[in-house]
């Protein structure tokens, strides 16, 4: 089973850890990607900082992010689980897992991100900002820099499993699963039961949850059917029902009666 995550806004600093390795991140058929948008955000934040800011989609109380973008070479790094922070990744709490269900969220979980492409909770990063809607002066808008690579090598990474994409909508215009991959893909909508509606923070919340109980329980579905009825044992409300045409993702919807 292969997770896409979305990754967070705020993100924890990145503290006194070894500078970045560009080389040892995982999948490696994005680093000439990677380097691409590393050195253009880099050289971006180490000039003219409202122009910076403005590119960035920042605001005045977030200037000293800037800064940080600007040293993202020398700054410490520290494991992609650990620089993740917000609703999601509270809920999903990597740090309070057992010992074989981190090593399980090690090979599963796949955090998709602006500068990185894709990165695996182990890979240590340092803290940054820089979201997929960006669009650097050079590359672009980062959604269309990052579809070539990812083409060629997220179809390879989802091997012939279940791939469970929880991303939001600006991660997912990155990489978009065809054909028979598709089809072993689910998407998830949280639906608030007494009035049908998704509530961003509720839904980020409740995806955490449904990775952790995946996680934590050891399940391994094999496919999008198998995995509605894992989060049915699970205890979760799920409505699902096979695509209407092939070469197309199941989409999950799962329905709580509480917001938290």
């Amino acid at each position: 089973m292969l997770v896409l995550l979305p990754p967070s806004e705020g993100k924890a600093s990145s503290g006194r850890g070894a500078p970045l390795k560009s080389e040892s991140l995982s999948l490696p058929g994005l680093a000439e990607a990677r380097e691409a948008v590393l050195t253009e955000l880099v050289e971006l934040c180490s000039g003219d900082e409202d122009k910076a800011r403005e590119v960035l989609g920042l605001s005045e109380g977030l200037r000293g992010e800037v800064a940080k973008n600007a040293g993202l070479r020398t700054a410490g790094a520290r494991p992609a689980g650990e620089i993740y922070t917000g609703v999601l990744y509270d809920a999903l709490g990597l740090a309070t897992l057992d010992p074989a269900a981190k090593r399980r969220a090690a090979r599963s979980l796949l955090v998709f991100s602006g500068l990185w492409g894709a990165v695996r909770v182990t890979d240590r990063i340092p803290s940054y900002r820089c979201s997929m809607g960006v669009k650097l002066p050079g590359l672009g808008a980062l959604g269309t820099h990052w579809r070539t690579p990812m083409a060629s090598v997220l179809p390879e990474v989802a091997g012939d499993g279940l791939v469970l994409d929880l991303r939001s909508a600006a991660y997912a215009a990155a990489w978009k699963p065809k054909g028979e991959v598709a089809e072993r893909t689910a998407t998830v909508r949280v639906l608030h039961a007494p009035t049908r509606k998704v509530v961003s923070h509720f839904n980020k919340a409740t995806k955490g949850r449904i990775v952790r109980s995946l996680l934590s329980a050891g399940a391994a579905p094999r496919s999008p059917a198998e995995l509605v009825e894992t989060l049915r044992d699970l205890g979760y409300v799920v409505e699902a029902g096979a695509p209407a045409k092939a070469g197309q993702a199941w989409a999950l919807d799962v329905v709580v009666d509480e917001v938290h």
